[in-house]
């Protein structure tokens, strides 16, 4: 399917300049596009791309309408637009409504007629399961777990027993949502499990990417507030919150019991300790290990420079002993002062 430039930016809300019958019907890069396909410029480095792109039309910021002859979606924010156009010309795979006849439904199931179940699918007790949403093939649902509408879980996703999940979730193949958080107690020499009763509960616009794990509450819920967005193999710890439109890269280890605020950036393999609040609109680098609370909004990082390995060794040998330099600096400016003190008496 193809669309006139025009028909994708009355469905944008956006402008045309040039040749408003163009027909695009993919997007691509400036310097591969061709001359069926859209591109996009948000960063002048790209300027010369630009020049010599073979792209049918582009999407260009207001600051960059004047930058180019070709036929263009003016847009505020042309990256968004761009992220828009993809989706109208990449729709996902419809899916057919039912039952697959190898699917393990129990009877007091409430499947939306709408809803597709695929093969080997597993749903249990209780569960409800909303209009348009699709069950991917091998999934497993726990009893009484109630999953919006226009859901869409990839294979082999595993909800467990009585999570709640909003709408337009997208959950990608190996999620877990409400295994057991990791609570134990130690009682005379062996660690004794401590049940954990609480949810996940999951707003809308969610996605949460491949081989991520989202642990239920020990005793109030996990919660994951509306148009959260996780990458892939992130742990999410019991009895965590994360506000709303937050957006967090893989490999991030998130301890139990702690508040993200709504609208932060957590940088890949980042890790955050148990009880802690983060505040709204914070960003955190990679790599960076928060281990108190951050109450004020902004960009906090706390990764050390790569170098080679021996000077990395001189430096890790340093930083041991960074304590003991510290006193004896104290010890210096006091010993400093004194002589500058005397210095003033006998002047």
């Amino acid at each position: 399917m193809d669309y006139s430039l025009a028909e994708i930016a009355a469905r944008l809300g956006e402008r045309v300049m040039g040749d408003a019958e163009v027909r695009i019907s993919q997007v691509a890069t400036l310097e591969h596009a061709l001359s069926n396909q859209i591109s996009f410029l948000t960063n002048s480095k790209y300027r010369a791309q630009l020049d010599n792109t073979r792209a049918g039309a582009v999407i260009l910021g207001e600051a960059d309408a004047q930058a180019s002859n070709l036929p263009r979606i003016i847009s505020q924010n042309p990256y968004a637009c761009f992220a828009r156009a993809s989706a109208l010309l990449n729709p996902l795979p419809e899916s057919v409504p039912g039952v697959h006849g190898s699917a393990v439904v129990d009877e007091s199931a409430r499947i939306d007629p709408t809803a597709s179940i695929a093969a080997m699918a597993v749903i249990g007790a209780g569960v409800v399961v909303g209009a348009h949403s699709v069950i991917g093939a091998g999934c497993c649902i726990g009893d009484n777990v109630l999953i919006g509408c226009n859901v869409r879980l990839y294979p082999r996703v595993v909800i467990y027993y009585g999570c709640v999940i909003g709408d337009n979730l997208i959950a990608h193949s190996g999620v877990v949502i409400g295994s057991d958080g990791f609570g134990i107690a130690m009682d005379e020499g062996r660690w004794i499990k401590i049940p954990q009763i609480g949810r996940v509960v999951i707003g809308n616009d969610v996605e949460i990417g491949a081989n991520t794990t989202i642990d239920r509450g020990a005793l109030d819920d996990t919660v994951i507030e509306d148009g959260v967005k996780l990458d892939n193999q992130i742990q999410i710890a019991h009895n965590v919150r994360i506000g709303a439109h937050t957006a967090i890269a893989g490999c991030v280890g998130v301890a139990g019991s702690t508040t993200i605020g709504k609208y932060c950036q957590i940088g890949g393999s980042a890790g955050i300790l148990g009880h802690l609040k983060i505040a709204d609109h914070v960003v955190i680098s990679s790599f960076t290990l928060i281990g108190k609370s951050i109450r004020e909004a902004g960009s906090y990082a706390g990764i050390f420079p790569f170098s080679k390995t021996d000077d990395w060794k001189k430096s890790a040998v340093h930083l041991r002993h960074l304590d003991e330099m510290s006193n004896r600096i104290k010890v210096l400016e006091k010993l400093l002062l004194k002589q500058e003190s005397l210095k003033g008496s006998a002047e």
